[in-house]
């Protein structure tokens, strides 16, 4: 897996823009803003990626020094590292290297899916937030209906990748792991059942399209 993310880096950004059409700031910024994060927080950002979360939470906190990003892969790392000046740490979501209750809030931005045991990430998220602390997860479920699935996968896997080659982004091999992530990822009820049973509360849920959601929690 890291290796899909390390070798799609440097295009990552524009096949994301492709992917969402233009809105994924505005749904980002909108997402964290509605999940509670204010100014004067401190802002644990998990899979940052090249940094599309953490820059809409940087406009949001004014300060690159609240916002830390972590992710396993050191290809995404270098391109966030570019443009973004926050700390930034390469790890484990399921081993996170801070001190329990030393952040406000953590997003992770689509890649839930990527981790095997939500139990134990769901932990650590509850371990290293503060009392009060909040929790944004964003991530896509599979479709439920015949149509919205038939639409979804020629999207992903014709549409996205056809529009990112004519922007010059090759993102053939990157769309075929989401979409088989995206056929094996975990059922919403049971990533909220994760959340409620890691001791979170104030579990929500809200969607967008019929396939993207937005997780939500607090730590008591």
């Amino acid at each position: 897996m890291r290796d899909v993310f390390d070798r799609a880096a440097g295009s990552y950004d524009r096949i994301n823009a492709v992917l969402s059409l233009g809105t994924g700031a505005w749904y980002r910024r909108h997402a964290l803003l509605q999940a509670g994060l204010r100014p004067g927080m401190r802002m644990l950002d998990v899979a940052v990626g090249t940094g599309l979360v953490a820059r809409e939470a940087v406009r949001i906190l004014s300060r690159t020094e609240d916002v830390i990003g972590l992710d396993l892969s050191a290809g995404m790392l270098g391109v966030a590292r570019r443009s973004l000046p926050i700390p930034l740490i390469q790890a484990r979501a399921e081993a996170l290297p801070l001190a329990d209750a030393s952040v406000d809030f953590i997003s992770m931005g689509y890649a839930l899916r990527h981790v095997t045991d939500l139990a134990v990430l769901f932990a650590e998220f509850g371990r290293v937030l503060r009392p009060g602390g909040r929790v944004l997860v964003l991530e896509i479920a599979k479709p439920e209906s015949r149509l919205a699935y038939a639409l979804a996968k020629a999207y992903v896997g014709v549409i996205v990748p056809g529009l990112s080659r004519l922007g010059g982004a090759d993102s053939g091999m990157m769309m075929r792991y989401y979409w088989d992530t995206i056929e094996a990822c975990v059922p919403p009820a049971e990533i909220m059942r994760h959340l409620r049973e890691s001791g979170l509360e104030q579990v929500g849920c809200e969607t967008s399209v019929r396939i993207f959601r937005a997780y939500s929690a607090q730590r008591a």
